[in-house]
């Protein structure tokens, strides 16, 4: 990472660890299960959750540094003023598209937590593992923000310094 780059620090930390429990918990399964032909029971609801946090964590980092994938035709066909346009109308689309995910996560967490729903595998409570989604989704929103001040910023001087 070049020092120039944008950082999203928690998520990058969160995103590291969640893929480090991955690989620990999937590397013990695969040597347990050679070495005795039985397998940790836990492993399957670990992964699927840790997944899902690594992924909303890389997310958010990328957000941040503005590193998603994308097509950027007509973005670098635009002057720079209107390039602040389409930064802002990408940015509130995905906002809504998140705050939508944050809203309905939201409430499906409570409701796991009001009808003391229990995971199959291990019996423990879905709103530990659901409520991550509403929490890093609005994290995802943090970063997209800081993204397009920062963009805009730029372009904004950019525009400053063509005139």
């Amino acid at each position: 990472m070049s020092r120039s780059a944008p950082d999203a620090g928690p998520e990058r930390w969160l995103a590291a660890l969640a893929l480090l429990a991955i690989c620990v918990i999937s590397l013990g399964n695969v040597v347990v299960r050679y070495a005795t032909d039985a397998s940790f029971a836990f492993t399957e609801e670990f992964s699927v959750f840790l997944l899902v946090v690594l992924t909303f964590s890389g997310a958010a980092l990328a957000s941040r540094r503005h590193t998603h994938i994308r097509i950027e035709l007509i973005e670098n066909k635009l002057p720079p003023r209107l390039r602040v346009v389409l930064y802002l109308l990408q940015w509130a689309a995905s906002v809504l598209l998140l705050a939508l995910v944050v809203w309905y996560g939201g409430l499906l967490t409570w409701e796991e937590y009001s009808w003391e729903s229990l995971s199959p595998g291990l019996g423990y409570p879905t709103w530990i593992y659901i409520i991550w989604l509403p929490l890093l989704c609005l994290a995802i929103i943090w970063r997209l923000t800081q993204s397009v001040l920062a963009r805009s910023r730029a372009c904004l001087k950019e525009q400053t310094h063509e005139s």
